[in-house]
């Protein structure tokens, strides 16, 4: 894998006991109507996902419009577990921002809001993830040991995918030809 972009940061709080807050920035060499509209089609998170999440959209080769209100179907694997994980979209204005909250999955609760802001040189792309787990006090001790690593791999690999879309060198995982 390439080297995680210089512009890249990313930030975790815990905002009371057991929900927490991922934060990550990044700068990309694109108009912001570039940059949203890779983001806004949600198939394009496979290529951005980690192998070993084993990450699977349903209906991946269907063009999938994205708007307020529209859900997803995915699913992941845990430690080798595969879970369900369904969203929706709130919150959708393009090219700005929008918001997917998790219905269903892994977690007691998840809202992933995306930033896209206008800056000298492209676009400054900023994520939020406010997120709890479930089972208590363990879910707090499951965070401490694997979530929160697991987590920042999860999002500093997907900052040097992105890079690679956005400098046109990143092909698509299934081999079939560059984005």
């Amino acid at each position: 894998m390439n080297k995680i972009p210089s512009s890249y940061t990313v930030h975790f709080q815990e905002l009371q006991r057991g929900h927490f807050r991922l934060t990550t920035a990044q700068i990309l060499e694109l108009a912001r109507e570039d940059a949203f509209r890779f983001f806004e089609d949600p198939r394009n998170l496979f290529d951005i996902t980690p192998d070993w999440l084993q990450f699977v959209m349903k209906d991946r080769t269907v063009k999938t419009a994205m708007f307020e209100g529209a859900e997803f179907d995915y699913t992941i694997r845990w430690l080798g577990i595969p879970l369900s994980w369904k969203t929706r979209i709130r919150d959708y204005r393009p090219p700005v921002r929008f918001e997917d909250a998790q219905l269903a999955g892994p977690y007691r609760s998840w809202s992933h809001v995306h930033l896209f802001d206008t800056v000298d040189g492209g676009t400054l792309m900023r994520d939020v993830v406010t997120y709890r787990l479930p089972f208590g006090p363990l879910g707090n001790v499951v965070h401490a040991v694997a979530v929160r690593r697991q987590l920042e791999d999860i999002f500093r690999y997907r900052a040097v995918r992105i890079e690679e879309w956005a400098r046109g060198t990143m092909r698509r995982k299934d081999g079939n030809d560059r984005l």
